[in-house]
């Protein structure tokens, strides 16, 4: 299997966006044939089409699509004498297909019994995962593709790299830093979830400490304590994290029911003109 087969499942694992870039007509001479390929992401590129000032500026091009919200495909046509002084002298045109990051951010903190149950199921699912805690053994060896281990002595400080529209859930071995990071997420306003893990009581006790500490009553309704499905009950582990996965999987299914948008697709007759055809 060529590497930019292997590094596109990889990415379709994990969601990245990338650029898939493909020869697709060439005249004259070229470095490669028509149909090679190269996967293009915002650090690195993986395979080749040729090499050269046509590669640099093919991966300048891949990148540029990067900054785009959605899908898009584009088409440049490269003279690779007049334009960029390679001595092959023929033509090349290059089809630019661009995929989109995909999935949402999950921030899990803590690496117990529960949240080890979670992994197998959130590696099925379209998440970006960062797994946060502080002991190192606690952590499987196998990590799944869409998880991000992160050692950190400052969980509460990991939750400012979290982006807007991401989603918290807290699940540690430890009630007060449990509140911590549930104080820190509260006082962002661009979190999409925050769940909590924990009893009726500990939820309680949570919403009189932040009402003590002057949090406004619609921040403390965007806490959800105790996280999971009521209609899922159950104390082993894997119950927990069945419930709680439900809970998080019909949260963004709701959140993401209008269709999705495709931008800058490429028209019928930019095409044909491109390719020298004729058209209808």
């Amino acid at each position: 299997m060529d590497a930019w087969t292997n590094k596109v499942a990889e990415l379709q694992r994990t969601g990245e966006a990338y650029t898939l870039v493909t020869v697709i007509g060439t005249r004259g001479s070229s470095p490669r044939e028509n149909g090679s390929k190269m996967v293009v992401t915002a650090d690195a590129s993986f395979d080749t089409i040729g090499g050269g000032h046509l590669e640099y500026k093919a991966i300048a091009q891949a990148r540029e699509l990067l900054l785009t919200e959605y899908d898009c495909q584009h088409i440049e046509s490269y003279p690779l004498g007049a334009t960029l002084g390679q001595c092959c002298g023929g033509k090349v045109l290059v089809l630019f297909e661009y995929f989109a990051k995909r999935g949402l951010d999950v921030w899990l903190f803590g690496a117990g019994h529960v949240a080890k149950a979670m992994m197998p199921l959130l590696a099925e699912l379209p998440l970006r995962v960062h797994w946060v805690d502080s002991r190192l053994e606690q952590f499987p060896e196998a990590i799944p593709d869409n998880v991000e281990q992160c050692l950190s002595d400052d969980p509460v400080g990991e939750l400012s790299r979290a982006k807007p529209g991401s989603y918290m859930l807290v699940l540690t071995h430890n009630h007060q830093l449990d509140y911590e990071l549930t104080e820190a997420a509260l006082k962002r306003d661009d979190l999409s979830f925050v769940g909590v893990i924990g009893s009726d009581t500990k939820a309680l006790r949570f919403r009189q400490r932040l009402t003590h500490r002057q949090f406004q009553a619609e921040q403390i309704a965007r806490l959800t304590c105790p996280v999971g499905l009521e209609q899922v009950p159950g104390k082993r582990p894997m119950e927990v994290a069945v419930s709680i996965v439900g809970q998080l999987i019909a949260h963004y299914q709701t959140a993401q029911q209008q269709p999705s948008k495709q931008h800058n697709a490429l028209s019928w007759a930019a095409l044909t003109e491109e390719l020298g055809l004729d058209s209808p």
